[in-house]
Parts: C-alpha cells; structure tokens; sequence
C-alpha cells in the first residue's frame, strides 16, 4: 500500500555537503504530497544554512532533543520519518513512540529492517548514481521511483538568502572576488595546496581581482604552517575561522565565484546557484559521479584515469590524481567567468 504524509521528519545530522544532497528529496515530497509539512533533523552547527531553504517547514537541532528522542516523537505530529542517514537512537525511539511511517534503507543496518516498517533496499557503494539522485531511493513507499537526473537536480534546490552589507562592502572595492577553499575537513580527496599556491600566482596579474581563503580556524592554522606564501600573497585574504556556516552560505553567495575539491561548502555553492567548480580523483567512491558539483552555474574537473594504484584505500589528503588537474585547468575556467563578468553577462 503507498503512503501518504501530513508532517515528515527527516533525518540528516551528518555534514553540511550530505544535508545540501538531501533537500532536492524535501522538494518532491512537497510535490507528491500537496500541503505536508516537513521538518528535518540536523546538528545546529547547519541549522541555520538549512532554514535559508524554501523546501524545509521546520529545523529540529539534534542537540535540543537527542536526550529524550521518544518523548519529542510522542509530543509532535510527525507521522512519517524518513532515516536519510542511519540513526540507531531514532529508528528504535520512532518504533516505540509509535510513528506510522518509518522509511530507512533495509540494506545499510539490520536495525532498520527490524524498527522500519516501509523499507527501501539500494547500496550506495555499486549505485551509478550521484548522492543527490540517491537519495530518491527514499520516496518509493510514496510509489514514486522516478529518479531525476543531474542536470535536474539544481531544479529542486530553492534558497533564500539575505545579503549582508559587511559582506558587500567588503567585496565591492574589487572587480572580481573569488573564494579558493582548500581544505576538506577529512571529508574528501583534496587538490595540493602547492596547486593553489601556483594558482594564486597566476592570477596576481589580473586587475581587481581578490582572492579569498575559507576554512575552519583548524584549516587556517594548518595553512599557516603548509602554505604560508599563498596567505602573504598582496591580492590574498585569509578568513579561515571568522565565519559561522551561515554567514559563510552569505559570504559565497554574494561572492563571484568558488573552488574546492569534494567539501561541503562546493556542494552549498553548487546548490545556491554561485559559479562553483569542483576538483575530484577518478577513483570510487571518492570520484564526481558520486559526487560532483550539481547547479545551474557548476562544473567539475576530474582526471579521466587513476594516476596512482591503490589510492581509495589510503587515508591520504592528496595523491597524484589530484596533482594531475594543472592548476593552468583551473585557471582557465576561472578565465572565463572573469570575461564573462567583464562583459556584463551573469557568469
């Protein structure tokens, strides 16, 4: 029998990269079940960024109810929670606080097949398919298997981001200003930071061009011992751990473009429709088919073979298919937008 909801809860209180690959689900539940409301749960580090998104009723912040999961289950309307992510705690308290629809992926946890009731059976590691496709697997109990495609996926996205007047004054005094975020936190395969410095170089030249650096306070300080000349660069501008996540979403957006290997703030450049490129290894699972870039305005670089053997398996922050993209790749795309906005066309 399909499924209907009135009030869904889903479940993503993993990185900001993974909650970004799940809001296009949000936008066809919205679809397929006129008037539901939806709530989803995530860490409140991501809380904000999440309530710039027009798909999404209500932000649960995990931190506020992962004392007392049943009891928040019992007291709200929540009919239907849908386990993007694996979440032991909740599958068991959804069960007992008696929630009549409880979607998780029978495949991942044997928990799942035990407290999930409308189960859905894919595997993530053979799927042809990107993180954001994915993750309609979800939506099968609605009867609804179309997946979209990825030229699709920036359709669902839909943000509403305010600006902030610190933020322009600070971007206006330059023609150009691009973000460069080097680091990835752990979570993916990283360009070398030589590249970047190369990079950086490369672009002294151009003419109101601003180049900035993002990361957390823990990435800036790794910067400061690994590649201090890119940070003393004139034209450079380190805000490595200045910024919340949200401000950080204000800070892309109102910039002119962005550069980063698989992270989360590539996929939250990528979703709020910025000028986003992304730098990937060829190898599963780390590759662009699983993850790439997907918006209106992105594009991914991506050596077409393994350079180096064995790589998925080391924990390694660069290796040589990431040394493969040239920095003179990037640089040209990069080229692009800058004569593009030059001359006068949205980039």
């Amino acid at each position: 029998m399909l499924i209907a909801s009135k009030h869904i809860l889903i479940s993503r209180t993993d990185n900001i990269g993974d909650i970004i690959l799940t809001l296009p689900m949000a936008r066809r539940l919205k679809q397929i079940n006129p008037g539901v409301k939806i709530s989803l749960l995530c860490r409140s580090y991501a809380a904000e960024v999440v309530r710039y998104s027009g798909d999404i009723d209500e932000v649960v912040e995990e931190e506020s109810v992962a004392n007392d999961l049943y009891g928040f289950l019992r007291r709200s309307d929540i009919d239907t929670i849908i386990l993007a992510q694996p979440n032991h705690a909740l599958a068991r308290a959804a069960f007992f606080a008696r929630i009549k629809h409880r979607i998780g992926n029978a495949q991942q946890k044997i928990y799942q097949l035990l407290y999930c009731n409308d189960r859905v059976r894919f595997r993530k590691g053979i799927s042809p398919n990107h993180e954001a496709q994915i993750n309609f697997e979800f939506l099968k109990p609605y009867g609804d298997s179309t997946i979209p495609t990825r030229e699709e996926i920036p359709d669902y996205y839909h943000f509403s981001i305010p600006p902030d007047q610190d933020i322009t004054a600070a971007f206006q005094p330059h023609e150009f200003n691009l973000i460069l975020h080097p680091k990835s936190n752990g979570h993916g395969r990283e360009w070398p930071i030589e590249h970047y410095i190369s990079l950086a170089e490369k672009l002294a030249g151009q003419p109101g061009l601003r180049v900035w650096i993002t990361g957390s306070a823990e990435e800036g300080k790794w910067l400061e011992e690994h590649a201090a000349p890119l940070l003393m660069m004139p034209h450079v501008v380190n805000t490595c751990g200045s910024m919340s996540l949200s401000r950080l979403t204000q800070f892309i957006f109102q910039a002119d473009g962005l550069v980063a290997s698989g992270t989360g703030p590539l996929h939250l450049s990528a979703a709020i429709g910025q000028n986003t490129l992304g730098l990937f290894p060829p190898t599963r699972p780390m590759h662009a088919g699983r993850w790439a870039a997907l918006g209106k305005r992105a594009s991914n670089l991506s050596n077409d073979h393994p350079t180096c053997v064995g790589c998925e398996k080391l924990h390694i922050m660069t290796c040589d298919c990431m040394r493969a993209i040239s920095p003179d790749s990037v640089l040209e795309t990069i080229q692009d937008w800058i004569n593009r906005k030059a001359a006068g066309q949205r980039i």
